[in-house]
């Protein structure tokens, strides 16, 4: 069996589970998230020990596979709705800067027009620092929201616009991103 997969979950007390045949439906303190679960699988509330177990019918590899994975997505699932995810993401380079009006998030990291990105629904953008002040100082932003998979995916978007160069470190990072630095250019001397 599937190591991750045959683990129930447990449920806290302040979630309400639902499951209205393939859909299950996970209510919280920060929202509501609902979900589709793939045919193979079984899903079903223990009452007895107030835990969700998911099960598969046989040993195939698709059954296998998805046994973790369904396991996995109802865990993130009831994290969002109690407790929420969120990437803090940090932009470095003289001159950068990160906006946000509204719905549209403004990356200014050296092109000749800042980028703009809508920030989809379900996740929300803060700005703390808006500018970077030098090399050491960076404009830092957090994306977060209760779907790990929609704030994963816009805080890829944002890396994705200026990933960080390995000289000089500029661009759009994971906060904590250890970024492996290369040497420039070395002049020999002259020769004779």
């Amino acid at each position: 069996m599937s190591r991750i997969g045959k683990k129930p979950i447990p449920l806290p007390a302040n979630i309400k589970f639902t499951q209205n045949g393939r859909q299950v439906s996970v209510e919280g303190p920060k929202g509501k998230l609902t979900w589709t679960h793939h045919e193979r699988m079984s899903v079903r509330l223990d009452d007895a020990t107030r835990s969700i177990v998911v099960e598969r019918p046989d040993d195939e590899r698709l059954s296998r596979s998805l046994h973790g994975l369904t396991r996995s997505l109802i865990t993130n699932m009831i994290q969002g709705v109690n407790e929420g995810f969120r990437k803090d993401m940090e932009l470095y380079g003289v001159g950068f800067s990160v906006n946000l009006q509204g719905k549209t998030l403004s990356l200014v990291c050296g092109f000749a027009h800042p980028v703009q990105l809508t920030v989809p629904d379900g996740v929300t953008v803060q700005v703390t620092t808006p500018s970077a002040r030098g090399d050491s100082d960076p404009a830092k932003f957090s994306v977060s929201g209760i779907d790990k998979q929609a704030v994963g995916e816009f805080a890829a978007r944002c890396r994705r616009v200026r990933k960080p160069e390995p000289y000089k470190g500029k661009g759009v990072r994971y906060a904590g991103e250890r970024i492996v630095r290369k040497v420039g250019k070395a002049f020999a001397g002259a020769g004779g």
